[in-house]
């Protein structure tokens, strides 16, 4: 079986510089094709993701690297989307607690928020993780979706994953993103279904 970093394997560049991501998407891709990063290929110029949706920021980034590295290009770009919250914090997920928050910040932002509304049911702390993939393959560019519903805890749990991971409680689930095994987690994420999806396109 080839191992993931063989020269021999087609190079999939992945529009991000997050290590987690990477090798999250690493994992489920196996050994199909070579992940890099935008930190790989030598790309450390700012990429200004200023779309209005999910699929615009993730155009924007593959794209990018498309036209200024000539190598076929997959970008993500995933909001959490609350009920109550009319879809906030949306394509703004990232930078919800500002533009120098990070995963801590955005988490309290959300919590306060939902308690500040009295939002205590299940019901009325449901959410969703949607992910927009882009992917541009031998000159052709395909917009794929995943999405997974749930809602979001009363409190943090789980020191697994990355972003609102420890917030979030998929349908069907009693425990956080951030409580379950990385397969687990893969196995039934918004991201993982849009890669999945994502392959069965690459493979045809």
């Amino acid at each position: 079986m080839s191992h993931p970093n063989d020269d021999r394997l087609p190079v999939l560049v992945f529009a991000t510089h997050n290590a987690n991501k990477v090798r999250e998407l690493q994992e489920m891709l196996g050994d199909r094709y070579r992940i890099q990063s935008l930190t790989d290929i030598g790309c450390h110029e700012e990429i200004v993701e200023d779309a209005a949706t999910l699929e615009g920021n993730a155009q924007i980034k593959a794209r990018h690297v498309v036209t200024h590295y000539g190598l076929d290009c997959f970008a993500d770009d995933t909001g959490l989307e609350v009920l109550a919250l009319d879809g906030a914090p949306g394509v703004l997920s990232a930078r919800y607690a500002g533009a120098n928050g990070d995963s801590e910040a955005n988490m309290t932002k959300l919590l306060a928020e939902l308690n500040r509304m009295g939002a205590t049911s299940p019901e009325s702390r449901s959410a969703q993780f949607r992910t927009a993939i882009c992917l541009i393959r031998d000159g052709e560019e395909h917009l794929i979706e995943g999405t997974c519903r749930g809602t979001i805890a009363l409190q943090r749990s789980g020191a697994k994953g990355f972003g609102y991971d420890p917030v979030f409680t998929p349908e069907g689930h009693d425990r956080t993103f951030a409580d379950m095994a990385p397969e687990e987690k893969n196995a039934i994420s918004h991201r993982g279904r849009a890669v999945r999806a994502m392959v069965v396109r690459l493979l045809k």
